[in-house]
């Protein structure tokens, strides 16, 4: 960790674990009798608690998103970049919550906790959840905090569509969402995308149907291959190109089948490295909750129809290169909010860094998060 601290950090923060015992109903009909949900908080809820922003994490992420844990700590939060003092989740004005979702591996309850009914952990026995099942719980959340109604809901990828389904089920307990590098429903091609990956994991023959925490094993090489094809769709083609080009790690081609191009050997590095760090269970629950998720569904698969019960103000985002949730699914998203005649702000950013551009400062992006955010804290008196 650097010594002295930034600035700009929120320092050391240590995350809490809140337990519920209050059954939650989920979208699948099933329903969990308690659950933990792990949460980090920045900054200090003002008196009338107005100031408050809930930070919605993508497929991989988790509560940590700001700050380090400790005086080791080398790396902070996922999104150290856009939360802390004057940045643009400002924690002197904005009291932050950032939460690992159910299902997730990080603390909340998911398929590597234990069933109660079993003893066992819940493996395959986890029920699915959908992106509706996540803002629910959030919702419970907030009522345990005492927060009433968010001053912003914002979430990047996943995480936006967690905004948007703020906006669309809790339509009086938030002031402004915001959807950054996010889409109103995967297409076609996004949800092939996530069965391959979900075929590389449940393929592995360590994958014992979901049950290999009583196998004691994992199934790393699914997990890895799963990885390698989601980090693929998260970059650009200039960013790799930019990054790797075909340069290759001992400058002469071996003629073989080992990692010889540099950008094969950081594929392989990231997948062997995420596949130490994350549950192949909550990675398959993660994307089918990307694939169900289409507000529009309900609705006569009319997207605007379904954004007439919205009454926040939104922030749109898009990011010219990102291929894996485009410009042109953002702009559908803005059109409909247009015609249900929802208040709305859009900017695309060019940036050559694809999907990833969502977590990388660039000055256009920062600025305009930055001014949005500062017009949220006025607006509540922060």
């Amino acid at each position: 960790m650097p010594d002295p601290l930034p600035t700009d950090s929120v320092g050391i923060v240590t995350p809490q674990t809140l337990h519920f015992d209050t059954p939650i109903t989920l979208a699948c009909s099933q329903t969990l009798e308690s659950y933990d949900l792990v949460i980090e908080t920045y900054g200090k809820l003002n008196a009338d608690a107005t100031n408050a922003v809930l930070i919605c994490h993508a497929l991989s992420g988790h509560h940590h998103a700001a700050g380090y844990h400790s005086k080791e700590d080398r790396k902070p939060g996922w999104w150290d970049s856009c939360i802390g003092p004057g940045k643009p989740i400002d924690t002197n004005r904005f009291f932050v919550v950032s939460l690992n979702n159910l299902g997730g591996c990080h603390g909340s309850t998911g398929p590597g906790s234990i069933n109660p009914k079993t003893g066992q952990p819940y493996g395959p026995d986890f029920p699915v959840i959908t992106v509706r099942d996540w803002v629910h719980s959030q919702a419970l959340l907030a009522d345990r905090l005492g927060i009433e109604c968010w001053a912003a809901v914002v979430g990047g990828s996943l995480g936006g569509m967690q905004a948007l389904q703020w906006s669309l089920d809790y339509p009086d307990r938030l002031r402004h969402a915001v959807t950054i590098a996010s889409t109103p429903r995967l297409s076609a091609q996004n949800i092939a995308f996530n069965e391959v990956a979900r075929q590389a994991i449940t393929s592995d023959r360590e994958f014992h149907d979901g049950r290999y925490y009583e196998h004691d094993t994992l199934p790393r090489r699914g997990l890895m291959l799963a990885r390698m094809v989601g980090h693929i769709t998260y970059l650009s083609d200039a960013s790799m190109g930019e990054k790797f080009g075909r340069e290759l790690r001992d400058q002469a081609y071996k003629f073989g089948y080992d990692a010889e191009f540099q950008v094969e050997s950081y594929l392989r590095y990231q997948g062997e490295r995420f596949s130490e760090s994350f549950d192949a269970n909550t990675y398959l629950l993660m994307t089918k909750a990307l694939d169900y998720f289409d507000p529009a569904y309900e609705h006569d698969n009319d997207l605007a129809k379904a954004l007439l019960r919205a009454r926040c103000e939104f922030l749109v985002v898009s990011f010219s290169t990102d291929w894996r949730f485009t410009p042109a699914r953002s702009e559908e998203l803005v059109n409909a909010m247009i015609a249900a005649r929802r208040k709305v702000s859009y900017a695309e950013i060019d940036a050559p860094w694809g999907h990833d551009a969502f977590l990388i400062p660039t000055p256009r992006y920062t600025a305009i998060f930055h001014s949005y955010m500062d017009r949220v804290a006025r607006e509540v008196g922060a």
